[in-house]
């Protein structure tokens, strides 16, 4: 009985040790995301033979994880472009780990 008390406490704390929540932000059209990722820093990796999906994710979690004015979570695009999910997951990630 012991030994289900203490797996289920250890399980309780690796739930715990999951990546903060980021809100979804309203929807923008092309124009204002592109205007906003032409403001924002340019990505210190080479993205270059990347699709552009992946290169507009990295940018938008990029920024999102520096927290800067150009942060940016498109939830429905979260959902449906796997290759902008991705380089949204990579960028907050690799930008995060550099604070």
């Amino acid at each position: 009985m012991r030994r289900h008390g203490l797996l289920l406490l250890a399980l309780l704390a690796a739930g715990c040790a999951s990546r903060p929540f980021v809100p979804p932000d309203p929807p923008e059209t092309a124009v204002q995301s592109e205007q906003r990722r032409t403001q924002a820093s340019r990505p210190t990796y080479n993205l270059a033979g990347y699709p552009a999906a992946v290169r507009e994710g990295y940018i938008d979690g990029c920024e999102s994880a520096k927290h800067t004015e150009f942060a940016r979570k498109d939830g429905k695009r979260m959902g449906e472009d796997k290759q902008y999910a991705m380089g949204w997951n990579d960028g907050y990630s690799i930008c995060g780990a550099k604070r």
